[in-house]
């Protein structure tokens, strides 16, 4: 088992640890830009690219030494998941919502393909619910 810090939540700066109503209040616009997909610095903290920037490449280093038909886990927060699969799956960032969240104890399940990655299963282990996010 390996720990790296690059697989760790995405950093919301000043949003960390505020409720999504005092992020709406504080923040609304920023949160409107966000939400309508636009490219933001969530309380000056990263963008969705820096995320898959140094998670994807983690995910990519430890499958590359994966003995024939093995298996990786990788394990991380929902939006660190999300914006590492839409990077290995090729989507464009504005895309990566399209993924929808993981909600807590799921997972996602990828595979290679022909032409690169494929998404085998998303958000599997119970029936969907809300995530944080998907509140609007």
């Amino acid at each position: 088992m390996t720990h790296t810090d690059a697989l760790r939540e995405t950093y919301a700066g000043e949003w960390q640890g505020l409720t999504h109503e005092e992020i709406v209040e504080k923040y609304g616009e920023q949160y409107a830009a966000w939400k309508r997909g636009e490219p933001v610095r969530r309380g000056g903290g990263e963008l969705e690219t820096e995320v898959a920037d140094r998670a994807a490449p983690v995910v990519l280093d430890h499958s590359d030494r994966l003995p024939a038909n093995g298996t990786l886990v990788v394990v991380s927060h929902g939006g660190t998941i999300r914006t590492t699969i839409g990077r290995l799956l090729g989507l464009e960032a504005h895309s990566w919502e399209s993924l929808g969240g993981l909600s807590n104890c799921c997972w996602s399940v990828l595979g290679e393909g022909a032409r690169g990655w494929r998404l085998l299963e998303h958000n599997a282990g119970t029936l969907p619910e809300p995530v944080l996010g998907d509140d609007d």
